[in-house]
């Protein structure tokens, strides 16, 4: 049986930002007004990957409007060529751009951002789910305002975990800077590993770099199934407090089972200290955070894909820069058991969220 494609109902504008498969783009609901992010996913490039699609979905189905802290999936959809997935607009941008922009940066700026990164992972993780790809890159803020919502996003590498079943996961995903060493030996992992990540986030907010940053990829994997991190050099240190080192060593233990857990980790004195008495003798950081982050900016250290891979992505996106006129298959249109022609893996989408008790979205009113 065929399908009757719909007029899309959303008009895509600027470029927010690109990856291997996808591109990030603004967009606006045409019958409201109102402006999304929309993340175009290219089918052709995705052959053999939709499962992590239907993943992105599911997941974010899961969470969605639960947690100030975590990215909104309002609509997906898709068009010949292309997948759509609708989401928040972040428009407060990157936590490197943020960081950056500020006229000073302190521990306590740093408290924060790990404060809101851990409720997101922590709710997460009550909710039976692990990110495996948690990275500055993937922390975006609402708005622009200074107490702005920080947002955990893309969900493409997230699975569903079953406590009794814990280390089913054993695929070998993420970015190589902050994967844990049980990922790296295929041992089984599962939550633990988004700690490991934080540990690694945490590091990089207090010095601008990573704690396993080696020549190659070879040495700091080497580094990392070793545990072999220092806080050095000593200068870009002297103003961070002990609290703050042991939260990062209790985060980048080896041993997954003797890692900090998320509801353990809100109780470490890094996060629950006096906010007046640390400002008290307090370093602004930013000078030396900046100019690491500048710097790997400049070789693209802080990217697991080149910039020459990306851009020959983007240049297959057919149909990225506009939506206009175009026709898309979208779950509620599509019955269950048919899959439209030129789909790719819809039926399994709706399979999933089936088998978890998770009805398609419906359209936007």
């Amino acid at each position: 049986m065929s399908q009757t494609p719909l007029p899309c109902r959303y008009k895509t504008a600027k470029t927010l930002g690109q990856g291997t498969y996808s591109v990030v783009k603004e967009a606006m609901h045409i019958e409201t007004g109102q402006y999304y992010a929309a993340k175009v996913i290219n089918k052709k490039l995705m052959s053999g990957r939709e499962h992590m699609v239907r993943n992105e979905i599911v997941v974010l189905k899961r969470v969605s409007q639960g947690h100030k802290n975590i990215l909104t999936l309002v609509d997906y959809f898709e068009t010949t060529n292309n997948l759509y997935l609708v989401t928040d607009l972040a428009r407060g941008g990157e936590l490197f751009e943020r960081i950056c922009s500020k006229g000073s940066y302190y521990e306590s700026d740093a408290v924060e951002i790990v404060k809101n990164t851990l409720s997101g992972v922590a709710y997460l993780h009550s909710h039976g789910i692990v990110h495996r790809d948690l990275k500055p890159e993937n922390l975006l803020f609402r708005t622009s305002a200074e107490d702005s919502d920080l947002l955990i996003a893309d969900f493409g590498l997230s699975r569903i975990i079953d406590e009794e079943r814990f280390r089913t996961l054993k695929t070998t995903c993420g970015t190589p800077g902050y994967m844990a060493p049980e990922i790296f030996t295929k041992a089984g992992h599962g939550k633990p590993v988004d700690m490991w990540a934080l540990g690694v986030i945490t590091y990089f907010l207090l010095c601008g770099y990573t704690p396993f940053d080696r020549d190659s990829s070879a040495e700091e994997m080497q580094a990392i199934l070793a545990g072999d991190y220092a806080f050095e050099p000593e200068e870009y240190w002297e103003g961070v407090s002990e609290e703050a080192r042991d939260f990062i060593k209790k985060c980048l233990c080896v041993d997954s089972e003797k890692r900090i857990t998320a509801n353990e980790a809100q109780e470490h004195p890094f996060l629950t200290r006096d906010p007046k008495k640390v400002a008290e003798n307090e370093t602004n950081l930013l000078p030396h955070v900046k100019s690491n982050i500048s710097l790997r900016r400049l070789t693209g250290a802080m990217s697991g894909t080149s910039l020459s891979e990306q851009n020959k992505a983007i240049s297959r996106l057919k149909e990225s820069e506009s939506m206009d006129g175009a026709y898309c298959f979208s779950p509620e249109n599509n019955k269950p058991g048919v899959t439209p022609t030129g789909s790719v893996g819809v039926k399994s989408q709706r399979a999933e969220l089936a088998e978890l008790g998770l009805k398609p979205l419906t359209k936007m009113q």
